[in-house]
């Protein structure tokens, strides 16, 4: 079998979805913006990227869910910000997300990257949307169009 790889050129004809939650709006902003411009600096035009937003990151797999059954998108990137408090809540939203975002991934087969930030404090956070971390919504974007690509060459 030949060596197969992906690379950062968009399948022709391709859409793409960025699902952002609400909360933390100050993170997940920049989380968009930075996916955003990931999708139009690899060629990715701006009407061939869907925002959908929703409340928190809970919600984001249901979301993904219908977009994947729907099969309109080569890719879906799913932005969010969970910040741990004094209970539990953080890591039954945190690890439920990202289980249920690979769900959607490996159940509709198509490319679904984690961009739900689980963080110990607000300025981990904010590292990684715009600061010393980069931008992990750029990062999972660029991700997607790697998958896309593979999986067209793939087919």
């Amino acid at each position: 079998m030949p060596h197969i790889e992906g690379d950062l050129r968009s399948p022709a004809g391709a859409r793409f979805a960025i699902i952002a939650s609400r909360w933390n709006p100050r993170i997940t902003d920049t989380l968009v913006a930075g996916a955003r411009k990931a999708f139009a600096d690899h060629g990715v035009a701006e009407e061939a990227v869907d925002v959908v937003r929703v409340p928190g990151a809970w919600e984001l797999p249901l979301v993904a869910a219908g977009l994947g059954a729907a099969g309109r998108h080569a890719g879906i990137v799913a932005l969010g910000c969970v910040i741990r408090g004094d209970t539990r809540h953080y890591e039954h939203v945190a690890d439920r997300c990202s289980e249920g975002l690979m769900r959607v991934q490996v159940d509709h087969r198509v490319p679904v990257s984690n961009g739900v930030l689980a963080v110990e404090r607000f300025e981990d956070a904010e590292a990684r949307a715009g600061g010393t971390h980069g931008n992990k919504g750029e990062e999972a974007a660029l991700a997607v169009i790697e998958m896309a690509h593979l999986l067209e060459q793939l087919a």
